[in-house]
């Protein structure tokens, strides 16, 4: 750690609470930096000042943690399905590291490198092999000295454990996020099993991130109850392209962070379509625990605060607390469901369509997946 932090496990053992980032994959490809489908960051090396920006955007947001844009930064993913970067992902990861450094050395934030599911390991690739993978990013990380590392967005809990293992290794503390529901992973292993596993592998700390909301994200982490799709919006027919009726406000933010804390959960932060001011409203939401209000907060009067000096005077009128927390937001949209259905495919690991190739996508094969997608609708 940088003179005068400290580091991730002595802040929680500490009781403090520490805030995460948010999506920088789904934020930077809405802004013209990632492409969805590989969503690769291969940003970090084409156009730095943007990954430098949004990291910057999170400092004052209230994050404590720098984690690099390293999603989906390893070479079989950066080589998948026809993408043909003339980036490699050690340039990738390294340009990630630096630029997580920079941000963090303007603040009280600690740096975590991260890794993520790999191709190989749909592909059926040995244990051996997807450690490699790990191994490779993991080297990068510590010659940049990041401060903790991170094996995040895993659907199988046995890559997870693999991940964690290489990771372990390093000496350096390991999280480990799942992207799990109630029902757990893809081979049907619950939430408190695949926890024990990964504490097992050796993760100091265990978590949900993405594809679910926070409320199912919360239960998952305190009782497994529920019943969802087990992939969660990646199943919904709006991924990726027309979420944006689904995202969540700022006071969404507030009960989240709430119910986060109540529940016991001290490291809390984000993933795809968390913006800065999702971060900043778990750091105000939590003002009095954390005794600190993030510098975007300036720009922003508590619960609507800042209206009193609206001009319109019905807008004034909800310039407080009780308007905001129990408002009901209206999609604007009269000829919308309220909910879709998911397209629950049913296929995982070692099913013939997940399987991975250097080759581009042929036409043929979309239009078999056509096909099966016709089908799964037909049958929901």
């Amino acid at each position: 750690m940088a003179s005068g932090k400290k580091g991730i496990i002595e802040r929680l053992n500490a009781g403090e609470v520490v805030i995460g980032n948010g999506g920088f994959v789904f934020a930077l490809e809405k802004r013209g930096y990632v492409k969805a489908g590989p969503w690769t960051p291969e940003a970090t090396v084409t156009h730095p000042e943007v990954v430098r920006q949004l990291h910057r955007e999170f400092l004052r947001a209230g994050s404590n943690v720098m984690q690099t844009f390293t999603f989906y930064a390893s070479d079989d993913k950066l080589e998948n399905r026809g993408q043909s970067l003339k980036i490699s992902g050690t340039q990738i990861n390294e340009a990630a590291c630096d630029l997580a450094r920079e941000v963090a050395s303007e603040g009280d934030a600690m740096v975590a490198g991260g890794v993520c599911q790999t191709p190989s390991y749909l592909s059926c690739k040995s244990e051996i092999e997807v450690k490699a993978i790990f191994k490779k990013q993991l080297e990068v990380f510590l010659k940049k000295n990041v401060d903790f590392l991170i094996a995040e967005y895993f659907e199988h809990v046995e890559e997870a454990e693999w991940a964690v293992q290489m990771l372990k290794a390093s000496g350096k503390p390991v999280a480990a996020c799942m992207c799990i529901g109630p029902d757990g992973d893809m081979h049907g292993v619950s939430p408190g099993e695949c926890a024990v596993r990964l504490v097992k592998a050796g993760a100091q700390i265990v978590g949900i991130n993405c594809d679910f909301d926070p409320e199912t994200c919360v239960k998952t982490e305190v009782d497994e109850g529920g019943n969802c799709s087990c992939q969660g919006l990646i199943d919904l027919p709006e991924f990726p392209f027309a979420l944006e009726p689904r995202i969540l406000t700022r006071w969404d933010m507030h009960a989240y962070a709430r119910e986060a804390y109540k529940a016991g959960i001290r490291f809390i932060g984000g993933c795809c379509g968390f913006e800065p001011y999702h971060i900043r409203a778990i750091a105000e939401e939590l003002v009095t625990e954390r005794r600190i209000l993030p510098s975007a907060s300036e720009k922003h009067g508590m619960w609507g605060s800042g209206l009193e000096m609206h001009t319109k005077p019905w807008v004034r009128a909800r310039a407080r607390r009780d308007y905001w927390e129990h408002i009901t937001p209206a999609s604007g949209r009269p000829k919308c469901p309220s909910l879709s259905t998911p397209e629950g495919w049913g296929v995982t690991k070692g099913h013939a369509e997940l399987m991975q190739q250097k080759e581009a996508t042929s036409s043929q094969e979309i239009k078999h997946l056509m096909e099966m997608q016709k089908k799964a609708k037909s049958s929901a």
